[in-house]
């Protein structure tokens, strides 16, 4: 059912004429009627006096009449010595020497990283010259293919492939996208 959309539904109107003028004289005679309940009100009476009466005598009884008994510490004799805290680890490990065994990195072959390949040996120049302007060093290398001559811009040789990442990392803050490394020879 659409709640929201929904009609409200037309109530009746009452009748200001269909007032019965009896009842108004029907609830006078029977609050006239109508005995107070005595019994109930002495007995709260009773029992707001019985809680103040109970409540005072609590009062009143902690005013020193009762007394706690104080506890005596038993004497010296019977306890044994505190014994001594002696921490142990502090001395053995400033005597102690660590070893860590790291293996040792295999470097593969050099890493060069290609940031584009032209037709053109002046669109090469240009991309070199936007390297230069970042702080790196690169070359146009001219290679033959099977599609004819191409002038290539890379960079390196780098020693691990981290290296070459650092230099990738800092074209790309240069917006110069699209350098690929690669495991090449420099032959």
């Amino acid at each position: 059912m659409d709640y929201a959309n929904r009609k409200p539904k037309k109530q009746p109107k009452r009748n200001a004429s269909k007032k019965k003028p009896a009842a108004r004289g029907a609830t006078r005679r029977q609050t006239e009627s109508r005995q107070v309940p005595w019994l109930v009100i002495v007995i709260a009476i009773a029992l707001i006096a019985a809680f103040t009466y109970g409540l005072v005598s609590i009062n009143g009884s902690s005013n020193g009449s009762a007394q706690t008994p104080v506890v005596q510490p038993p004497p010296k004799d019977l306890l044994p010595e505190k014994p001594q805290e002696r921490w142990q680890y502090i001395e053995e490990l400033e005597s102690k020497e660590v070893e860590v065994d790291v293996p040792e990195r295999e470097l593969g072959p050099p890493k060069l990283m290609q940031c584009g390949s032209f037709r053109q040996q002046a669109d090469a120049e240009r991309l070199r010259a936007q390297i230069a302007m970042v702080g790196l060093e690169s070359q146009v290398r001219a290679t033959t293919g099977s599609n004819g001559l191409w002038y290539r811009v890379i960079l390196g040789p780098y020693q691990t492939k981290r290296d070459a990442e650092r230099d990738r990392h800092k074209l790309q803050r240069a917006q110069i996208y699209g350098c690929a490394i690669w495991n090449w020879n420099l032959d």
